[in-house]
Parts: C-alpha cells; structure tokens; sequence
C-alpha cells in the first residue's frame, strides 16, 4: 500500500502501530517471565505476526465473533482485553481472565465477543462455524472471524466446518496464519498444494492470499471478505503469509530454521515497516520512542499486577470446574 498522506490516515495507522507494539512488548514481557519460572504450562507467542491479528481484527465491529488458536495472546490484545488481566491468567492467577483456569491458550472473554483460545489443533474451525451459524439463526449481523495456522488445514474439523459453512452460507471469514511452520514441520513437507486458500475451490466459496507483512493491507482484504460475510453471501478462505519469530512455543528453541532465515524475514518486520511509513508520514521519532515508553509502563505494570495477584485456592479448580459438572 501506499504511504499515507493525509491526517486521518496517518493517526489511523499510528493506532495500528501502537496495538502491534502493545503485542510486541506484551510477548517480550511474557517471556521474560517464562524463562524465570513465573509462567508454567505451554506459552506461544506472537512475535512477527502482529500485523496479522491487528489488521484483521480492527476489520471488525464489537459485535463481531473472534475464535483463536493457542497463539492466543496478540488476538486477545487487538480486541481489546485487558494486559493486566490477561498477563494475571498466564500467571495462573485468580484476578486472570478466566481466574487462572485457562492459562497462556485459553484466553476467553465474552464479553468482547472473544470466544476462546484453543488448544486443539484445527477443532475450534468447527466450532467457529457453529457460532456463525447461531448468528445467521439469530439474524444478529454478526460475522465470525476464526484464526488457525497451515498445520490445522489439514484437519478433519477444518473441512467439517468448510463444509457447512458454504452449504449454509454462514457469516464466517477462516484466516489462515501460514508462518510456514507446524511446530517443527515446514510447510512443503506437509502441505501438498501450498497456498492453503486454493482449496476454497473445493467447498465453491470465496478465497484470498496476501502478504501478512503490512497491516493496513491486512484490514482492507479482511474488511472485504467481512462485509461479504455480512451481507449474505457466505465464508471467505485467507491465507496470509507471515513468520513467527520465537520457536513455536516457549520450549522450541527452533533448531530446525536457519539464521539466515530468521534474518531474512526479520527484515521484513510489520513494526519496522509501520515505524518507517509513519517516520515518512511526518511523525517524530521522539513521538514513536514516547508511545513505546507508554506501552512498556503499562506491560511493566500487568506484570506487577499478575505478582501481586492471589493464587486460586487449593482445591479451587475441583470444586468450580469438576466437582459442579459430576
């Protein structure tokens, strides 16, 4: 896309700038915190995929469905939710979004319409079709927009819910996060057609394949795809390209890609090419070097918040979850 020029433009994307760089320092904190023991259990991140999360999902109105994979925390973050709640519930904490029970893969809120974090591989597709068809049933105008990555496309419940998504014509926009790694596994060992949006042909609905790179470019094809959704004329298949730069979660320490690479795609950083637009727009870098010492006070401060916080009661967890449901 092209540099904007006017105000409105430039503020514009200067938001976008400042929720990606939110997510950013948001995982770096995550991580930091990991590797000193103050987070267990599984932690992937989002780093390099920003501009993914934020430009679909500022595509949408509130209110608008959002199901995610276990790469969970940047889709929470571009919602909207709150940093201090959400770093509390990967501290299993009580004050946590979900009090502690979901922990870094289950965020949840519905009041933001943000219906989970999952961990299972490709089974919230399916899911997310059930929850476009309750808004078709419901006549709400809603639109469902449900994250996976390339490893989930090759799951029964990505064709289940493909399947009944295009027979019902439902409100849904499938985006496929291609980061071109199924936790180890790169895309042309598992893939046999690599761009994953080709088999939209298979179910006669919409399809669309971009660069994930530039987040306003990442909103203008979702908004299409969204407003297709809204008004009638049935599911859109994405494919947007993009890297994650950590290893596939916490405890992969990505052996299995070059550092070359990892430099390569580094280069192409949706922040970088987002700082550098707004550099050429007019803005200052001492503007852009204050809004990231605004965000890293308020990261510093959910993580003070989530140690501060009060763990669950023993027991909490059986009395609330199972002891309620036997």
């Amino acid at each position: 896309m092209s540099q904007p020029k006017t105000k409105k433009e430039t503020e514009d994307l200067l938001e976008l700038y400042r929720q990606m760089l939110l997510i950013r320092r948001f995982e770096e904190a995550s991580a930091k915190a990991y590797s000193m023991g103050k987070i267990g259990g599984f932690c992937h991140l989002y780093i390099g995929q920003e501009a993914v999360g934020v430009g679909a999902i500022s595509a949408l109105e509130q209110k608008d469905y959002i199901v995610s994979t276990y790469r969970d925390h940047g889709h929470a973050l571009a919602r909207g939710l709150e940093p201090k709640s959400l770093m509390a519930e990967l501290y299993g904490k009580k004050t946590g979004i979900v009090s502690g029970n979901g922990g870094s893969m289950h965020f949840f809120d519905k009041k933001k319409n943000f219906m989970g974090g999952h961990g299972i591989v490709g089974g919230h597709i399916s899911l997310a079709a059930g929850i476009a068809y309750a808004s078709k049933y419901r006549g709400d105008g809603a639109v469902t927009l449900c994250f996976f990555g390339e490893g989930a496309a090759n799951i029964g419940s990505f064709h289940e819910g493909m399947n009944l998504a295009a027979i019902w014509k439902l409100p849904l926009v499938m985006i496929c996060e291609n980061n071109h790694y199924a936790m180890g596994t790169p895309e042309y060992r598992a893939l046999s057609v690599k761009d994953v949006s080709v088999r939209a042909a298979a179910y006669d609905i919409a399809r669309d394949h971009i660069e994930g790179d530039e987040v306003r470019k990442v909103r203008e094809h979702v908004r299409v795809a969204v407003e297709r959704a809204r008004r009638g004329e049935g599911p859109t298949l994405m494919e947007i390209s993009t890297y994650r730069f950590r290893g596939h979660s916490m405890s992969d320490p990505a052996k299995y890609r070059t550092k070359e690479e990892l430099d390569k795609y580094k280069q192409g950083d949706p922040l970088i090419k987002a700082e550098k637009d707004l550099l050429s727009s007019g803005w200052a870098q001492e503007e852009l070097t204050k809004m990231d010492e605004i965000i890293l006070k308020t990261v510093e401060e959910s993580v003070d918040f989530a140690e501060k916080s009060e763990e669950p009661p023993l027991g909490w967890l059986y009395k609330h979850v199972y002891a309620e449901n036997v």
